[in-house]
């Protein structure tokens, strides 16, 4: 006579069944559930490195283009924030949204929109600080001659990003990199979270590979590792045409 029974661990439904063969678990390899942590992988991503151009450009724009006393000191804190350690920015986003943090009413715990607000921290500077690079390697002949034609400062900041797009790409490609590839901020305040059902919740590529490694599951772990290894590619060759002008060689 078997016994059976049922114990639940989080998300993780395992069925103990004496006498009916090894362990099962509630999540097998399905395509529903690969499909929904790739679509919240590229959602927290995506927007996460969306707001941090749309704060990285200006800035690395200003700091360019300006001469400003401490202007040293907010270059060296751009470059020291791209290594920002993630467990500690996971940690201090965290604190923030918690119930005794200033964002606490907003109930952001657990949240993709709290992984997208750590991937920001973190995406941000390398996007800036490549960013500025690309900007200031601009020949000043190209900004004189831009000068020289009746061109306007905003005229001027139009031709010089012209000129480093491609290193303005470059900037967004490191940020998504630094997004996507997260484990420890998006794990702190995501909490790695997925139903019963197999849809994920606050599950991403990366944290779903470490969770299948750990459980034994390394055909699904293989198959997340490489669409999270395809999507880098992609990236990187519209990257790369992108610098070439739209043109494939």
């Amino acid at each position: 006579m078997s016994v059976e029974a049922a114990v639940d661990i989080g998300p993780l439904i395992v069925d103990l069944s004496v006498g009916k063969g090894p362990l099962f678990a509630d999540f097998p390899f399905e395509s529903q559930y690969v499909t929904s942590i790739i679509r919240v992988s590229l959602y927290v991503s995506g927007i996460a490195v969306f707001l941090s151009t749309l704060l990285s450009l200006p800035i690395a724009l200003v700091v360019g283009f300006t001469d400003f006393i401490g202007k040293r000191l907010v270059t060296a804190v751009i470059n020291t924030g791209m290594g920002f350690p993630s467990v500690v920015v996971g940690l201090v986003v965290l604190f923030t949204v918690s119930n005794q943090g200033p964002l606490g009413h907003l109930n952001l715990v657990f949240t993709k929109e709290a992984m997208i607000i750590s991937q920001v921290v973190l995406a941000t500077p390398p996007i800036t600080g490549i960013s500025l690079a690309a900007v200031s390697s601009v020949d000043e002949s190209v900004r004189d001659a831009a000068y020289a034609m009746g061109g306007t400062r905003l005229d001027v900041a139009l031709v010089v990003v012209k000129e480093a797009r491609y290193g303005l790409a470059t900037a967004v490609l490191a940020g998504f990199g630094r997004a996507i590839s997260e484990v420890g901020s998006v794990l702190i305040v995501g909490g790695n979270i997925a139903g019963a059902n197999g849809i994920s919740k606050t599950r991403t590529l990366t944290t779903a590979i470490r969770q299948e490694a750990r459980q034994g599951r390394y055909d699904t772990a293989m198959v997340l590792g490489a669409v999270l290894l395809v999507l880098v590619l992609v990236v990187n060759a519209l990257v790369m045409r992108l610098g070439d002008g739209g043109t494939v060689r």
